[in-house]
């Protein structure tokens, strides 16, 4: 288990360990599997943050299903530049197919915006996202998230396939930017105060 840790320049330290990222994503396994009996969904897995998460939900998943990659980026070091590119596109036929977009995180809703409206212009018969991470306080757009795995706060966080330039993908836990503590403000009283 990783307590702290240095990547390039910043330190982080854990925020959610292996087990407990581990217990939910099999809640959200049996969870999905339910929801989608009979109905042989495709999930879309949205890469490069995803593909941990992905990876051990799809071990959860207990019916016939499928599952295939796209590529949207939008985040340039520790921040979303608001613009979304879009680098590895749907192949599959989609009309009339039931989609699970699979997102590490959703943070200011932009990404996930711009990827719903691209699978939505298929026509699949249904569409809902499972996202690892959201942040509703840096929510710039409305999302509707079905299976969330955790809601955090609005802060950079690192490992389980999240990354800060590149690095960090492969921690097994979830972690957050360590920020010195600032100091508590101290007030000093004088004898003619109340």
């Amino acid at each position: 288990m990783v307590v702290s840790v240095l990547i390039k320049d910043k330190k982080f330290k854990r925020y959610i360990s292996a087990e407990r990222l581990q217990k939910r994503i099999e809640e959200l396994g049996r969870q999905i599997s339910e929801d989608y009996a009979g109905k042989n969904p495709l999930f879309i897995v949205v890469l490069n943050g995803a593909f941990m998460f992905a990876a051990d939900l799809m071990r959860e998943i207990d019916i016939p299903s499928e599952v295939s990659f796209i590529k949207f980026t939008s985040y340039q070091n520790m921040h979303s530049t608001g613009v979304v590119d879009q680098i590895i596109g749907v192949e599959e036929d989609l009309r009339n197919r039931h989609i699970v977009i699979v997102e590490d995180i959703i943070d200011t809703g932009i990404t996930i915006t711009e990827v719903l409206a691209e699978i939505k212009s298929y026509q699949p018969a249904s569409v809902e996202v499972a996202a690892l991470l959201i942040k509703p306080q840096a929510l710039l757009r409305p999302v509707a998230v079905k299976y969330v795995g955790f809601e955090i706060e609005p802060k950079f966080v690192v490992g389980y396939g999240l990354d800060y330039d590149g690095y960090g993908r492969n921690l097994c836990e979830i972690l957050i930017l360590d920020e010195p503590q600032k100091p508590a403000e101290t007030k000093i009283w004088t004898a003619d105060q109340p």
